[in-house]
């Protein structure tokens, strides 16, 4: 495994970071435990996860994913090794069932969101706590288009973070982040930070892969000057880029047959970018899901690569991917794909 100190941090984060949004939904227990033994034997020490999950975001479930990790912890009796991370849902949108009757980044909820996630996972801090996605309406989960919008209520980036604040000189967060964040989000969060002598934001944890490249648009010179380092989450595009779904093909079980809610990967120029990098990887005697996750692993922006996986095998592929370096040749065709096709799937 390699190893990255994150930001501006003490913790050297696993390049690959174990994510966990499907344990709960198309995992068991028993198999999220199995992933993370596996995991923990390759070197991996960053494991991400959050109030909200597994995904689909839903009532019976919420929480579930947390737990698991919770058993899992209390079993192997390893936290003390481990860098955990874990979100608070932002206001309204996915997470609108988990604190009626909606959600908002106030003191009270974040408060609340903290304590629950602490008492799932059975521990008495996190080392990275995040903001999943903001509290304005702005560009997150497949909005390309910028669409103003006007909030009265609006909770200001000020007093959410001086709430996380609070929470770390309680001891209960070691660094703080934010995730599903514009660049415009980040920089105001920093601000925030300097101005009010409070701690600054650490990461950013953003969808990043093959067919999502825009984080090099706007926030790659922000997590490069100001070390907000990116925390890419979807390197495969939910799957897109292992080459299961090539040609249109829908597998029985797998996520995009199951679920119809993961539009962003259904836009106009999805199927035929995803199968032109599919195309190259095979060409070039590559696993195409590897080849995706190398071109992640490589960028000098990323802090950590979070995969996900349902079988292990998928898991063990995807750990792999640390070893490989990609060629001149394949970056090369890589970068003639991406200006034919650029960014399907924002």
């Amino acid at each position: 495994m390699k190893y990255r100190r994150l930001g501006k941090t003490d913790l050297d984060v696993s390049l690959i970071c174990l994510g966990t949004m499907t344990w709960g939904e198309q995992n068991s227990e028993a198999e999220a435990h199995e992933q993370l033994d596996y995991a923990v034997d390759q070197g991996i020490n960053f494991m991400d996860t959050a109030e909200m999950y597994p995904v689909p975001p839903k009532p019976e479930t919420q929480g579930r994913t947390e737990a698991y990790m919770g058993t899992w912890l209390k079993a192997r009796k390893n936290r003390d090794k481990l860098i955990l991370a874990t979100k608070v849902a932002g206001r309204d949108g996915p997470g609108i069932h988990i604190r009626k009757p909606t959600t908002r980044l106030n003191k009270a909820q974040i408060t609340e969101a903290l304590e629950g996630s602490l008492r799932r996972l059975g521990t008495d801090y996190v080392d990275l706590y995040q903001v999943h996605w903001p509290e304005r309406l702005t560009n997150f989960f497949g909005v390309a288009e910028y669409r103003p919008a006007e909030q009265d209520d609006l909770i200001p980036i000020e007093e959410t973070l001086e709430v996380l604040a609070g929470l770390v000189k309680a001891g209960k967060v070691r660094y703080i982040g934010v995730s599903n964040e514009s660049p415009w989000g980040v920089m105001r969060y920093l601000a925030a930070a300097e101005k009010l002598g409070l701690p600054a934001i650490v990461s950013i944890q953003n969808a990043y892969s093959l067919v999502n490249r825009l984080f090099e648009i706007g926030h790659a010179e922000i997590a490069h000057r100001e070390k907000v380092e990116l925390l890419a989450y979807s390197p495969l595009a939910m799957g897109f880029l292992s080459g299961k779904y090539f040609g249109g093909a829908r597998p029985a079980n797998a996520r995009l047959t199951l679920y119809s809610r993961f539009v962003r990967y259904s836009t106009p120029g999805a199927q035929a970018a995803a199968d032109a990098y599919v195309t190259l990887a095979r060409s070039h005697g590559l696993d195409p899901a590897q080849m995706a996750l190398a071109f992640v692993n490589s960028r000098p922006f990323v802090g950590a690569n979070i995969i996900g996986a349902t079988t292990m095998e998928q898991l063990k592929a995807d750990i792999a991917s640390v070893d490989l370096t990609l060629s001149d040749e394949v970056l090369k065709g890589i970068e003639a794909i991406h200006r034919a096709d650029p960014n399907p799937c924002p």
